[in-house]
């Protein structure tokens, strides 16, 4: 069989959907090398067949200093893309965006390598601008993407973006907005938590009348640092959820959960649709090309969530719909149903598929118009 280069930022959203593919493309019987930079070598466990490489990139900034640091460091990962190259001689490349993509993207161009491009937001990244129009395919998580030029939407696939297997099979058990009686709301806000939500979401539940509070069975992440402030404010309405900087039962988590209140990921948003779970959503205001508001507005429009701009948004405000939603079980129970009905949980082998045409000399998708991979 192939092998097939896999190149990926070390943040969960860019490393998720590629070990996705990784696992998928293995099963059928390719050998899979993967570049990330050391982040991701260290936040992540590898499937032991696969040749994992750490390789060095340069992050923008605008520091003098830290940006001739910033081109010695991408010398030193072209170096160790280069060497990989010649080792491994993949017949295709993946890249899944980030800015320690790009070595080994570049690279193997420059090897004649096949490259495709896998975009997890609903905002095309900038590594992935970089590289589009010299992509074989691009394919796509969300059917409508902001930056993609006109040439290179005629070679997009929508394939969605890959979960892990036990979040999709939460979406294949039947959606109840309350368990014996308890609502259960889970807050999440990425892998490293969100601040906001450790002072916004305890106020605004004391907020809530005691009858409502009574139903609630909460489960919060929170930074480290803002833990005991959160428990303090909960505990002054008489409440104990449970808090903690990292649930690593995450799928639990999000099966028990009648509606979510997050940020607006590439990886957060997968998960809500294939799961099949309403959401509250909290664009990240900062998030690059804003592409977290991209993401909320796609779940908004397809009525799997609501979004709330951060800018503004008052313990009072939070707290009437929370309120209302927890009082209006088909609304929920509709936002869990557009949910599932937008997710793709076959995201992965949709993406290897890509891949394989690729591998069998296929064009791709250079003159054919946008359209679901392996429909």
């Amino acid at each position: 069989m192939s092998t097939i280069l896999l190149a990926t930022g070390g943040t969960g959203g860019h490393l998720f959907p590629a070990t996705a593919l990784a696992e998928v493309l293995l099963r059928r019987g390719h050998t899979v090398a993967l570049a990330t930079d050391a982040r991701g070598r260290t936040n992540a466990s590898f499937d032991p067949r696969i040749q994992v490489v750490t390789i060095e990139s340069m992050r923008p900034t605008r520091h003098p200093l830290r940006a001739l640091a910033g081109m010695a460091a991408l010398a030193r990962g072209a170096m160790a893309a280069h060497r990989l190259l010649r080792s491994a001689r993949p017949q295709v490349a993946v890249g899944f965006g980030g800015h320690a993509s790009l070595p080994a993207m570049i690279l193997s161009l420059a090897h004649r390598v096949p490259i495709l491009l896998h975009e997890q937001n609903a905002v095309l990244g900038r590594a992935n601008r970089l590289l589009a129009r010299q992509a074989r395919a691009l394919a796509l998580s969300f059917a409508e993407v902001a930056r993609l030029r006109p040439e290179d939407r005629a070679k997009a696939r929508l394939t969605g973006n890959p979960v892990r297997a036990a979040i999709a099979a939460i979406g294949e058990r039947p959606y109840a907005a309350a368990g014996g009686g308890r609502f259960g709301l889970l807050v999440t806000g990425g892998s490293l938590g969100a601040r906001v939500f450790s002072a916004l979401v305890p106020a605004a539940i004391a907020l809530l009348p005691a009858t409502v509070r009574q139903r609630l069975a909460i489960t919060q992440q929170c930074r480290a640092e803002d833990i005991d402030a959160a428990r303090a404010a909960y505990r002054a309405c008489d409440m104990e959820p449970e808090l903690a900087p990292f649930f690593s039962d995450m799928p639990a988590r999000l099966a028990a959960a009648a509606l979510v209140i997050c940020r607006s990921g590439a990886s957060t948003t997968a998960e809500l649709l294939a799961a099949g779970r309403p959401a509250l959503l909290v664009p990240y205001p900062h998030a690059a090309d804003d592409h977290q508001t991209a993401n909320a507005q796609a779940l908004d429009a397809a009525g799997a969530g609501w979004i709330l701009s951060q800018t503004g948004l008052t313990p009072a405000a939070l707290a009437t719909r929370l309120a209302t939603l927890i009082d209006a079980p088909a609304t929920l129970a509709r936002a869990a149903q557009c949910a599932r009905a937008a997710a793709r949980p076959d995201a992965a082998e949709r993406l290897a598929d890509l891949v394989e045409e690729q591998l069998a000399g296929a064009k791709g998708a250079p003159g054919q118009p946008l359209r679901e991979a392996a429909e």
